[in-house]
């Protein structure tokens, strides 16, 4: 049987017929529709690239993030991490579609990105419960400063997430029960901002809202695998926040799966409110977009000092769980280094001593809610006394427990001038104490554990005698105007997941920005919680 060289050309009637396949081929190729976009781990930049290239509508992407809550929040794994969906969010998602059709461009920087909120922030019409059922009705008439930034800029509010009860703690309330943690079902999803952070890592939004007095954002950003920051107070306005103005430590964060995502919810939710009197301090420090300081080389050169002593509240550093955290942390010190920057160990002069003083004022706890309540004149709650006095007040997780109902964890709430003084003064102190460290040393940043331990499990936390979480590190809230960024720095079980905290001086987000960033690509530990994965 005679073969054919390979230079010999193709006799012409067999060119036409493999021509004419090819053809056929390509059509059917060319006809059929592209692959359905899928949600899960999509970042901002791919919502919005699939938008303009018709790819996805913002209908289409709300209703399937509507469509994983239903699987996953109340079946399925049942994460409890959801208290409220918006049912105008299908709504915003036509009105922009609309839009994107009319004009060919997006309405703004976050057009479809579709948001999450911490329940303790207000959407108007949407009800604020604070976790409880006290405010199971309370629905405040205008959105909360941020919120309303976010919905100029093209973002859809779909709905409020749990948290603590009247945001102090982890999350568990007797008006939803427990979040539970997408990676470890049987462990705490960490709080107050849990519900943001858990619903965040299942992938039930783009990014999300949380908040932090204490360790209230970077306990379940690190715990979810997640990217957090809390920003120097001025920055992003609290009106419309439990806890707000005039209290010098709670602040609004921004939470999402990359430090990319972060960035740009941070642009969203930065600028002057004359509402929040402290945000006169930002405009000067708040740049074009936060997304300039992405750079994947930001850790070459730089100096970072480490703290390794245990600082979080009621750590134990003979614990197992402890010490696997506490092994990964030592792997991150590693994987700085590896990325180009010098890392050394650093001790803050009377940092435990000092850090004990933490007071807080009750007094501005309470001109605070006073402030808050006024903005919704029409409801049934005008002061301290219409909660306290309501019939579902014993019935609160927080009383059964014998737990506070206010915020505090391990501080002294008072109005003792002499306490309040002596707390003042130990903040001052340590402030400096930490600012001497970095300039003799040329540090830029700290770093330390986001928390100390592994989660709770919800069963100790929820039952008899209510074993509360080890290793919650508040440092950088006692200082109040330090800001943070924790980011994945892997897992402590290999499922767990841990968080590291990057920590500077007033108003050096860009450079926490830069350094996370750099981490986060270096490193790429993140990864999704397999009792959530993509739905068919």
């Amino acid at each position: 049987m005679s073969t054919r060289s390979r230079s010999q050309p193709v006799p012409r009637p067999a060119l036409a017929c493999l021509l004419g396949i090819l053809l056929v081929s390509f059509g059917a190729f060319a006809n059929e529709p592209p692959a359905p976009f899928q949600v899960v781990e999509a970042s901002i930049s791919e919502i919005q690239d699939a938008l303009l290239r018709r790819r996805l509508t913002a209908r289409q992407l709300v209703q399937a993030y509507l469509d994983r809550i239903e699987a996953y929040d109340q079946k399925g794994p049942v994460l409890r991490c959801i208290i409220s969906l918006d049912p105008a969010a299908l709504r915003e998602a036509d009105r922009l579609d609309a839009e994107l059709l009319r004009t060919g461009q997006l309405t703004g920087p976050l057009h479809g990105v579709v948001i999450l909120v911490k329940d303790e922030i207000d959407v108007a019409g949407t009800a604020t419960t604070q976790g409880v059922r006290i405010f199971a009705n309370y629905r405040p008439p205008r959105d909360a400063f941020a919120v309303a930034n976010l919905r100029k800029a093209g973002a859809i509010i779909l709905g409020k997430t749990t948290l603590s009860e009247f945001a102090g703690g982890d999350t568990y309330s007797t008006l939803f029960g427990h979040s539970r943690n997408p990676y470890a079902l049987d462990r705490t999803v960490g709080g107050s901002s849990g519900g943001s952070g858990g619903a965040l890592s299942a992938n039930f939004a783009t990014v999300a809202l949380g908040e932090e007095t204490s360790s209230s954002l970077k306990r379940p950003a690190a715990w979810c695998a997640l990217a957090g920051m809390r920003p120097t107070p001025g920055l992003i306005s609290r009106s419309g926040m439990w806890d707000g103005h005039p209290v010098p430590t709670a602040q609004m964060g921004p939470m999402a799966r990359t430090v990319t995502d972060m960035a740009k919810l941070l642009d969203g939710m930065v600028g002057y409110d004359p509402e929040d009197p402290i945000t006169a301090f930002g405009p000067r420090h708040i740049p074009k977009t936060y997304t300039a300081f992405l750079d994947t080389k930001g850790l070459l050169g730089a100096r970072i000092g480490a703290i390794r002593e245990p600082i979080g509240g009621n750590s134990r550093p003979e614990a197992d769980d402890f010490q696997r955290v506490e092994a990964v942390f030592v792997k991150a010190l590693g994987e700085l280094r590896a990325a180009g920057a010098t890392v050394m160990d650093v001790v803050i002069p009377d940092l435990k001593r000092l850090s004990a003083k933490r007071a807080t004022d009750a007094a501005l706890t309470e001109e605070a809610l006073a402030v808050y309540l006024r903005r919704n004149p029409d409801s049934e709650f005008k002061s301290r006394a219409d909660i306290d006095n309501h019939p579902e007040m014993p019935k609160t997780f927080k009383a059964i427990s014998g737990q506070r109902s206010r915020r505090g964890g391990a501080n002294v709430a008072t109005t003792d001038p002499a306490l309040l003084l002596e707390s003042q003064r130990a903040r001052e102190q340590l402030l400096q104490n930490i600012a001497q460290v970095m300039a003799d040393q040329k540090l830029d940043v700290l770093v330390f554990k986001s928390v100390e331990h592994e989660p709770t499990r919800i069963v100790e936390a929820t039952t008899p005698p209510y074993k509360s979480n080890g290793g919650v590190v508040s440092l950088n809230t006692f200082l109040i105007h330090t800001p943070i960024i924790t980011v994945p720095m892997g897992t402590s079980d290999g499922s767990i997941p841990a968080g590291i905290t990057f920590m500077g001086l007033p108003f050096s987000e860009p450079t926490l920005i830069r350094l996370g960033y750099a981490y986060e690509q270096a490193t790429q530990h993140r990864r999704p919680p397999a009792t959530t994965p993509p739905l068919p």
